[in-house]
């Protein structure tokens, strides 16, 4: 197991603006707080994907977690988007269909990808608006999100599910277009080996991060300085200097910055058992969970 000098959380966001509010990036190096980087004017997506081009440049070793699904679920129905001939046949493909579709749309949004005629089937978009495929209840889960409500580790949402303050369908089809775009230049675990040296990518879920930093379920989210600093502290680290405004996904990029830091040297992290080699390259898995 290889090891790394820098660490950082990327909370990602779907949504159409090109500098949405949600998107926040904090680092972290093996000693120190963690902190926030924050360019002016505000981060856009692709300003991330060209810090990420930034990172391959230099070589540096750095885990890079990003909060949100890499893959649509398969493995319940044997494709992502049955009924449709051209769905793709693992997540790589995934991506490229995604990144394709949608090559008109600004900001690495997604908006081509959801009014298509087969794939629009297949999600929630809103409460009067739900694909005749989108199945019933909570929508169809991947095999770590079933994982994680079994083993009770976090409470992660449909990913067909567009709709409501935990849904992570937008956000995640906009990183699958970062993925495609990066892939061949960063590697992206666990679609990829993980090398020696340079930077990797893998998905982390937030809450994971908070409830290891003793946060309680249902009420992770942090949103001022003394939950940050109780945070850290639980988690072994100083807290940063004072931030401009404690929203929750600042706080949540630096608490689940300093928690990879520490979750990266534990070896059950990168072999859960529960992730199959067909589970790996059609769905993903999230990193944290075991």
């Amino acid at each position: 197991m290889r090891s790394f000098s820098q660490f950082a959380c990327v909370d990602w966001s779907g949504a159409k603006t090109e500098r949405p509010h949600g998107l926040a990036v904090a680092t972290i190096g093996t000693e120190g707080p963690p902190s926030l980087l924050s360019p002016v004017p505000r981060w856009s997506r692709q300003g991330i994907l060209d810090w990420l081009f930034g990172l391959v440049q230099t070589g540096q070793d750095m885990l890079i977690g990003f909060d949100l699904s890499m893959a649509l679920p398969f493995l319940d129905q044997g494709a992502y988007f049955p009924e449709w001939d051209a769905s793709p046949s693992d997540a790589k493909t995934l991506w490229s269909v995604v990144d394709s579709m949608c090559r008109h749309d600004p900001h690495l949004s997604v908006s081509s990808f959801l009014e298509h005629g087969q794939t629009s089937r297949h999600f929630r978009h809103s409460r009067d608006h739900v694909g005749d495929l989108f199945g019933q209840g909570l929508g169809r889960l991947r095999e770590v999100e079933r994982h994680q409500r079994t083993t009770r580790q976090a409470n992660s949402a449909s990913c067909f599910n567009l709709i409501g303050a935990a849904q992570v369908g937008k956000s995640s089809l906009t990183g699958m277009r970062m993925l495609h775009q990066l892939d061949g230049h960063i590697p992206i675990w666990p679609f990829d080996p993980v090398p020696d040296h340079g930077p990797v990518i893998v998905e982390i879920y937030t809450t994971v991060a908070a409830l290891a930093a003793g946060q309680p379920k249902g009420r992770s989210k942090v949103r001022d300085r003394a939950g940050l600093k109780q945070a850290l502290t639980r988690l072994n680290t100083p807290t940063p200097r004072r931030l401009t405004r404690y929203d929750d996904h600042s706080t949540d990029a630096l608490i689940t910055a300093a928690w990879m830091k520490q979750a990266a040297t534990d070896p059950r992290l990168w072999n859960p058992p529960a992730m199959t080699e067909e589970i790996a390259q059609k769905e993903g898995w999230t990193f944290g969970v075991v």
